[in-house]
């Protein structure tokens, strides 16, 4: 079972990159539960994380579904020849509400920790707008950093509630509806949305699930928060090799990530599921 304390981290050494990348990744997708039928459910799931085909680290991801609220936590931390260079780990825990078919995040808290610093960001949020939010170290104060206004921190998804992605029509969940569909992502320091689109289905072999996928392409869109002038918040905009799988939770009417690729300034990230269970939910509720 992962640790009830996570956060969130970096898994890419020395590229600064990273950061971005694996908020985008693991965080690769989002929002409003469906009202169709939607039951208790809940998931575990545990990743690789490779990048040019070299392991990383490992990462794993729990989640408890509900008709009307949810919690989902995650973990990441370096495995390898990796963990030989710096000793980095993090993650992050999540809950909210469904209401009328949306996910109103509630409180979001990550950490990330390495050899060199420690940073936390705990968020509290009113029906998806931003009531008050910590990062502790602020972030640098660079000249071309993008400010966030108040007005952009509104109809929000933080990066772990948008790992569940709800269909919000009847009929099979693998398919165009899966991918159709922007993430407004803001993970405390930087504004982004994830536009996806439908790519097609593949079948997936992996311990506890075998079946069909749906295959999104994804697109970062930086919106504030990020450094402007920064070669690979450019790199990333420009980015067309980022693909999200998604497998389905049926008794949620939604899907979540078993395979992400990004491709970064140092090679192609793959975070991919090793495990992903899935069963009905015996909890009354999240909430």
């Amino acid at each position: 079972m992962i640790s009830r304390t996570l956060k969130i981290k970096t898994i890419l050494p020395k590229a600064r990159v990273g950061k971005r990348v694996l908020a985008l990744s693991l965080a690769a997708l989002p929002l409003a539960f469906s009202g169709v039928g939607a039951k208790a459910e809940t998931l575990q799931a545990a990743y690789s994380v490779r990048i040019i085909g070299l392991t990383l680290g490992t990462a794993g991801l729990v989640g408890s579904i509900e008709p009307n609220g949810y919690r989902i936590e995650a973990s990441a931390k370096l495995a390898g020849i990796a963990s030989a260079v710096t000793k980095s780990e993090g993650g992050a825990t999540a809950t909210g509400s469904i209401v009328r078919g949306r996910v109103l995040p509630a409180t979001y808290a990550s950490a990330s920790q390495n050899s060199k610093e420690t940073r936390t960001v705990r968020m509290a949020l009113n029906a998806g707008n931003v009531s008050g939010a910590e990062i502790m170290p602020p972030p640098d104060p660079y000249p071309d950093r993008i400010p966030v206004t108040e007005a952009q921190k509104r109809g929000i998804i933080d990066p772990l509630s948008a790992l569940i992605m709800p269909v919000n029509t009847p009929g099979p969940l693998v398919g165009p509806e899966a991918c159709a569909r922007t993430i407004p992502i803001y993970d405390g320091i930087t504004r982004f949305d994830v536009p996806l689109s439908y790519v097609g289905t593949r079948r997936m072999e992996i311990s506890g699930y075998s079946g069909p996928v749906a295959v999104c392409s994804a697109r970062y869109r930086p919106i504030s928060g990020h450094r402007a002038n920064r070669e690979a918040t450019k790199f990333m905009a420009d980015n067309r090799q980022m693909e999200v799988w998604l497998a389905p939770l049926e008794e949620a009417r939604a899907l979540a990530p078993v395979r992400i690729s990004v491709a970064t300034m140092i090679g192609m990230l793959v975070i991919e599921a090793t495990r992903f269970q899935t069963s009905p939910s015996t909890t009354a509720s999240t909430r």
